[in-house]
């Protein structure tokens, strides 16, 4: 697996983030788009079959699912501690 930098993938979770009607529901779909615009200049026209750089893809995919996944956590544990008190 190729070794990407740090600047790169928050670069693309950036585009990701701010591409326009972005969903939380859709991650797959974005996260593919920005690797697709990264490595060909340009977003993917309707029926795009070009290839794209599958490790990165799958890594920028992973930032966004633990990033979730940790917000999920630290709402559980902020919930837990309010029922507690």
């Amino acid at each position: 697996m190729v070794d990407y930098s740090d600047s790169l993938i928050k670069l693309l979770i950036y585009k990701v983030k701010s591409y326009p009607n972005f969903s939380e529901n859709e991650l797959e779909k974005f996260c593919w788009m920005a690797v697709h615009e990264h490595k060909h200049g340009m977003l993917p026209s309707e029926y795009d079959v070009r290839e794209i750089d599958e490790s990165l893809y799958l890594i920028l995919l992973k930032q966004f699912k633990d990033r979730i996944n940790l917000i999920i956590h630290l709402i559980k544990k902020q919930l837990l501690k309010i029922y507690l008190i």
